[in-house]
């Protein structure tokens, strides 16, 4: 069986024999042409599937219908088979012409046998390789994954664990088919076990110690700390450089990288990791961002803030443009000009900004909160035909990434990237976990609602499902009102009260929730951006 064929396109085909006959003995079919006139006749006349060429090599230099003509018209008549021009010319606008006719390599004459065959393998088998590379690969990185996750001790080791497992999804993302997705999810959720009892562990006594530094071990870095640790050292900088602060409402580290991925080309960029306070949920978690305190210390600083019986994302976030204007003041940072806030929530407004950033990027700080990430997990959540469009995490991050692509957000980091002496610092507030088994939650009508976390009187979970906080004031967290409590869902738990239980657990399960404790929504990353 043929492994491809390939048509080559040369008025000189008999000086080429060596190399045909190379490739014939490693299994491919090849079909010659003297010139383009002949090559497009035979495309014509071979209609089926085994003589349809898989790649063509093309001559520049040919009597007749010259190379560059040739190729337009392969364009037409096989637009997906990829071309590779073959030329004795070095000229730069030579190959200008053709990658703008968009070939899909470029070789200089004499060609050596090596050469040719590197090319057949990348288009003909260049998938192939790479997949059983990669599945190779994770057999490979399975059992040290494994041992990584059994000495996990603190919040580094998980944050490196959680990065491997990242990066095979992604890798699994680009290499659809190898049968290996089942196990690296089986490796996440036992993963994300293990990591809960971590946090539960330690928690108490993260909540209740004073940050040092990125690099200390007595705890990792909270969302009280993110602004202080990365932010405030650029706004503070002698460069005289302006500084925008980014907050992507729920984002995880798999969709960031996504994105980042488009921004390599525009910036230097740096990541960095913090871990998202408990709950990790807006009003908790980006309230203590933007005030560099934890809940039950802003919630003095507000006094009505906490007073809602339910956690509204609204209106629970805002005082955060006062929060920030507070901390600034309580860390002494004098700015050459008055602070900037913008909260992004619609599209239209995002457009607004979008065209006005680099304006907004001479302002000594402004920070800037866009929502558009949240608003896609809980609309997928909510609507039949995105949950059809994006089934599971890998359609996810793809919608994800055709959002980014076409999104206010990207068309301002490409502004920006054109603005000198700035300093791009993007965090997130919480990520997100595909909530997949329901647990049976007790309390009274005045429980709270949400998915991944409740607070209420004697609200009461299984321990295994549910971290469960009886004395909130010891972990920094808001009392609300006598005998209240708070429970944490774990792993990919999400709670459903035992009336109409089983309605309910249908109606939210394989949905994208946050507020519990899962790799996703606690370890985050940190990213600071200069343009090249």
């Amino acid at each position: 069986m043929t492994k491809g064929t390939i048509l080559w396109i040369d008025d000189e085909i008999d000086l080429l024999r060596p190399h045909i006959m190379l490739l014939e003995g490693r299994g491919y079919t090849v079909r010659t042409a003297l010139s383009g006139e002949d090559a497009l006749a035979l495309l014509q006349e071979n209609t089926s599937s085994a003589r349809t060429p898989d790649l063509i090599f093309l001559d520049e230099n040919m009597p007749g219908m010259g190379g560059l003509e040739t190729l337009e018209q392969l364009k037409v008549a096989r637009p997906e088979t990829p071309v590779v021009m073959v030329t004795k010319s070095e000229e730069e606008d030579l190959m200008e012409q053709a990658i703008g006719k968009k070939i899909s390599d470029y070789l200089t004459k004499p060609v050596n046998p090596t050469q040719v065959l590197l090319a057949v393998k990348k288009f003909l088998e260049g998938r192939q390789i790479k997949s059983e590379a990669v599945s190779r690969d994770y057999t490979q990185e399975f059992a040290r994954i494994s041992v990584d996750l059994m000495n996990a001790r603190s919040a580094k080791d998980w944050t490196e664990l959680y990065t491997k497992i990242v990066g095979w999804e992604l890798e699994f993302d680009e290499h659809a088919g190898l049968g290996l997705k089942q196990t690296l999810l089986d490796q996440k959720r036992e993963a994300n076990a293990e990591f809960a009892k971590f946090v539960e562990r330690n928690y108490r006594d993260w909540v209740n110690t004073i940050y040092v530094s990125s690099n200390a071990a007595e705890r990792p870095a909270l969302s009280p700390d993110v602004i202080e640790e990365w932010v405030l050292p650029e706004v503070r900088s002698d460069k005289k450089q302006n500084v925008v602060f980014f907050v992507i409402d729920c984002m995880r580290l798999d969709q960031w990288l996504l994105m980042e991925s488009e921004l390599r080309s525009l910036f230097h960029i740096t990541r960095d990791y913090h871990f998202g306070i408990l709950p990790t949920a807006t009003p908790y978690a980006r309230n203590a961002i933007f005030s560099g305190l934890f809940p039950s210390e802003f919630g003095k600083l507000f006094p009505t803030l906490w007073a809602a019986r339910e956690d509204d994302e609204h209106s629970l976030n805002k005082d955060e443009a006062a929060m920030l204007q507070k901390l600034l003041e309580r860390k002494r940072v004098r700015l050459r000009n008055e602070m900037k806030y913008i909260k992004i929530i619609d599209r239209d407004f995002g457009a607004q900004i979008a065209q006005n950033i680099t304006q907004h990027a001479r302002n000594h700080f402004t920070a800037i909160v866009v929502n558009f990430v949240d608003m896609l997990a809980h609309t997928r959540s909510d609507s039949p035909i995105l949950k059809e469009i994006a089934p599971d995490e890998s359609a996810y991050r793809s919608l994800t990434r055709s959002w980014f692509l076409h999104s206010s957000l990207f068309e301002m980091f490409k502004a920006l990237a054109t603005v000198p002496d700035l300093k791009i610092v993007i965090s997130t507030d919480h990520g997100s976990i595909r909530s997949l088994r329901g647990a049976k939650v007790l309390g009274d009508r005045e429980t709270s609602t949400s998915l991944r976390y409740k607070y209420g009187r004697n609200v009461k979970a299984e321990e295994k499902q549910a971290m469960i906080i009886k004395r909130p004031e010891e972990y920094k967290l808001p009392v609300r009102g006598a005998a209240s409590n708070y429970i944490i869902a774990k792993e990919d738990y999400y709670f459903v009260y035992p009336t109409d239980y089983h309605k309910y657990l249908n109606y939210y399960r394989d949905s994208f929730q946050h507020g519990g404790i899962s790799m996703e929504e606690v370890i985050l990353p940190v990213v600071t951006m200069e343009a090249k």
